[in-house]
């Protein structure tokens, strides 16, 4: 299998919702991507907010400043955003969930409200409907510390943790935990609301293997979604409801396979090797929609749902460059959106359609930091 190094945060984020978990300077774990993860192999010093390619954007801005900032995403009102962060300028050892509201936020002098616990590790954070309360994933339940990050591996291959402390939580808008829709151990991440305000998708390793759930917006009615071996998750819903997107690694040599299935045991994810599927809600219908190689993730539904946005490093000789891409249904029409040379990663639409907010490398001195960018999308 041909590895390649990846960034500072490469998703998965790649959890999480994009890809996992959670993310560290050295090595980033994020779920939808949620977790995804990247260590940087190269800094490339960015004083650049928009690069003149990027003609879809305008106006971007940037709206944090320090740490590794990611996984934001709107209020259904469009007036606020959720993200986690590791900024350690706001006291912080690991990622925590934090909103803030657009027409005020000022998060390079005032840092904006934490609604998780301060304890653990967080992940994939999301609006339930009515935005007065936010989904997320932690390890908090656990035993209140930052979960370890793997070490390097001799074989040089990069992968995340999967946290068996992982349960999903809903907090108020004064980070009071109000409901507990998962608790047992093993690994429950990952979630995201449907536009429709009724149902919830997740990723779960209930089954054994890393599938995609759907539960009631209260935690019921649990359902299995997919079932092919292999990583599922970074979900989110196509703005009808009826759809989802996601990112997935899917093993089909014995060597892949037995690979995936020892790593696993571990608690280990190798999320170097993604692709871009969508299904009905019901997991009827499944299709892949990439077929590029290398880690393709943090996929969005366009506005219309008949197109999808997405994160790759496909294009990169060197592994470690990662933009925003996006495609049609049909895996025609690919075209690239940003460019910056280091990672852009995490879009998601308004659900009015008329704005684009991303986690981006860019305009970061050279550091490491990933920060969130607002820009007017532009058809």
């Amino acid at each position: 299998m041909k590895q390649f190094l990846i960034p500072v945060y490469l998703i998965f984020l790649l959890s999480a919702c994009n890809s996992h978990s959670g993310h560290s300077h050295d090595g980033h774990d994020h779920d939808h991507d949620h977790e995804n993860g990247h260590s940087h192999a190269v800094t490339e010093v960015s004083n650049i907010t928009h690069y003149p390619e990027e003609k879809n954007i305008t106006n971007v801005k940037q709206l944090t400043f320090g740490g590794d900032n990611a996984e934001a995403y709107f209020s259904f009102n469009n007036e606020m955003i959720v993200f986690q962060s590791n900024n350690p300028a706001w006291s912080l050892e690991c990622d925590q969930i934090f909103y803030s509201r657009l027409d005020e936020a000022n998060m390079d002098k005032e840092i904006p409200t934490m609604i998780s616990t301060g304890l653990g590790r967080t992940t994939c954070s999301y609006f339930m409907p009515g935005d007065t309360s936010i989904l997320f994933a932690s390890t908090h339940m656990g035993d209140g510390s930052c979960p370890h990050v793997p070490a390097p591996r001799a074989d040089g291959k990069y992968v995340w943790p999967i946290y068996n402390d992982y349960n999903i939580f809903v907090a108020d808008l004064e980070g009071n935990i109000i409901d507990t829709l998962t608790n047992r151990e093993g690994y429950d991440a990952e979630a995201t609301v449907s536009p429709k305000g009724d149902k919830i998708v997740f990723t779960s390793d209930r089954s054994g293997d890393l599938e995609l759930y759907t539960m009631d917006i209260d935690g019921s009615n649990v359902k299995q979604v997919t079932f092919g071996l292999g990583y599922d998750g970074g979900a989110f819903f196509s703005p009808d409801g009826s759809k989802l997107v996601f990112r997935s690694s899917r093993p089909k040599t014995t060597e892949e396979i037995e690979e995936y299935r020892n790593l696993l045991a571990e608690g280990l994810v190798m999320p170097t090797n993604m692709e871009i599927y969508v299904c009905d809600v019901d997991g009827s219908n499944l299709i892949q929609v990439t077929d590029l190689g290398k880690a393709n993730w943090a996929p969005y539904f366009h506005p219309s749902g008949e197109k999808i946005v997405f994160s790759s490093n496909h294009h990169s000789d060197r592994g470690y460059q990662f933009n925003i891409f996006m495609i049609n249904l049909d895996g025609s029409g690919l075209t690239q959106i940003t460019h910056d040379k280091t990672f852009d990663a995490f879009p998601m639409f308004s659900f009015d359609g008329k704005k684009l907010v991303f986690s981006s490398n860019r305009n970061n001195k050279g550091t490491r930091d990933t920060n969130i960018f607002l820009a007017d999308w532009v058809e």
